[in-house]
């Protein structure tokens, strides 16, 4: 290869750089414009996509402890609205210990989200809701319903 077109590859990866980097520095203050939603995404295969964690910066904070410090239990967690938290568990959680973790769970949501009712609503790795538990603020006792 002559050393023009070593010369011109360089300056087309150079040239490319610039207008990739230029295009997404515009289109993410564009993005930062524009009110968000709470759509989760889904893929164009029709997988499972992963939801946003949570649609305040304390719900996405709290839904990334959550999957950090389950130890492989929970694949994926969001928290809606301040007092809803919904958690995918992995294949290893027996179905014995749903209830249990769900308790945890809620002990967990409710520091961090104190003086509201609230929910946890647990789905199999499948995705399909297996358990709901509301926590009763007044009554500060917790409803379980499969």
């Amino acid at each position: 290869m002559s050393l023009f077109h070593q010369f011109r590859k360089f300056l087309t990866a150079i040239v490319l750089v610039l207008v990739l980097t230029t295009t997404a520095a515009c289109s993410s203050t564009v993005q930062a414009k524009q009110p968000t939603t709470n759509i989760p995404t889904i893929s164009r295969t029709g997988e499972y996509a992963q939801l946003a964690r949570g649609n305040s910066t304390t719900g996405q904070e709290f839904g990334n402890w959550v999957v950090q410090t389950s130890k492989g239990l929970v694949k994926d967690a969001y928290v809606r609205d301040q007092n809803k938290l919904g958690v995918v568990i992995s294949p290893q959680v027996r179905p014995n210990d749903v209830k249990p973790l769900t308790k945890s769970l809620m002990q967990g949501f409710h520091k961090n989200f104190p003086n509201q009712d609230l929910t946890v609503l647990m789905y199999a790795p499948d995705k399909k809701l297996i358990l709901t538990a509301k926590y009763d603020v007044q009554s500060k006792k917790i409803e379980y319903k499969s």
